[in-house]
């Protein structure tokens, strides 16, 4: 297996690249998120995508799917969605007198659940079963997903009426949060003459995207990731920073054990994405607020003063010593 392993660190590292070069044919302007997108893929992790509408949200679960040859399935989450809605369930059938299991859209690679805070809690919980245990429960019976089965959530971060906040149990199973912005306008306008060419980028399917990694690769690179380098220093580093959100005067609840394993695995996947195999203080700090954001609760008198969680976290960073 390490023979395997090793070899298959190079081979990933260009595989990752031409696929990131792939998306980036189609997804404009939006780099950071694409390549989080594909950091949560490879550390095996859920990602929560918030952003406006109309920014390449859906449209980068599309070309992901395609890039990597995967399965992907769409739930437009709404108030009255039901549990059975999202893993299935036995459906009787009268021409053999037996009940057949009709498969919900939770069985497959890619799963883009949008609004995922229009959903009640109850229908939220039968996703967070699948997004932490790997398998549906349907009638008591346990069910497998695949592989390497990934959720990737969206959620407007302005419009709040009709919706269920996430609970913090919920939003500690997604490795990442990824805040998406509005194009630049250089890509912006490469965007609009697209259209005017009459190649809408919304239909990658009739392009010249091309499958580049399959599920097979997919999952020997979540192998090699073990393969990357973690110096001690940078270990502690990575710890001391989560263990700092637990002791922040404007921090009510840090992050947890959980936060602090995601940060090192979700250092490690940019390190792969960046062509090295070893990870460097620049890669835990590119990626802390996107782990830790969304697993730090503020304190009340912090939210009431409008402290951020953006704030907190640079100003740990500011007084941690970086490792040289």
């Amino acid at each position: 297996m390490s023979q395997i392993t090793e070899v298959a660190l190079g081979d990933v590292r260009h595989n990752l690249v031409e696929a990131r070069d792939q998306i980036s044919k189609i997804v404009l302007g939006q780099e950071q998120m694409v390549e989080q997108m594909m950091i949560a893929l490879l550390c095996g992790g859920h990602a929560l995508l918030e952003g406006v509408p109309g920014t390449a949200k859906t449209l980068s679960v599309r070309v992901l799917a395609r890039v990597l040859s995967c399965d992907w399935k769409r739930i437009q989450f709404t108030p009255d969605l039901m549990p059975s809605d999202i893993i299935g369930t036995n459906v009787f059938d009268m021409s053999n007198n037996s009940f057949s299991l009709r498969r919900g859209p939770i069985f497959t690679d890619l799963l883009l659940a949008d609004e995922i805070n229009r959903a009640p809690a109850k229908t939220q919980s039968a996703l967070l079963e699948g997004m932490s245990e790997s398998h549906a429960t349907i009638d008591g019976t346990r069910h497998q997903l695949s592989e390497v089965f990934t959720v990737f959530a969206t959620q407007n971060p302005i419009e709040f009426e009709g919706t269920y906040p996430l609970p913090e149990a919920q939003q500690d199973r997604f490795l990442l949060k990824i805040k998406i912005d509005y194009p630049g306008e250089e890509a912006e306008l490469r965007i609009l003459q697209a259209y005017d060419a009459g190649t809408p980028l919304d239909r990658p399917e009739s392009g010249e995207l091309r499958p580049v990694i399959d599920v097979k690769q997919l999952i020997a690179a979540r192998v090699a990731l073990a393969k990357v380098r973690v110096e001690p220093s940078v270990l502690h580093y990575i710890l001391t920073i989560a263990r700092e959100t637990r002791n922040h005067d404007a921090v009510l609840v840090g992050a947890s054990p959980r936060g602090s394993i995601s940060l090192l695995l979700a250092s490690k996947g940019r390190t792969l994405l960046h062509g090295r195999d070893f990870v460097t203080p620049d890669d835990v700090v590119a990626i802390v607020e996107p782990v830790l954001g969304h697993r730090i609760t503020l304190a009340a008198d912090a939210e009431i003063s409008g402290t951020t969680t953006s704030e907190v976290l640079q100003s740990i960073l500011d007084k941690t010593e970086v490792p040289r």
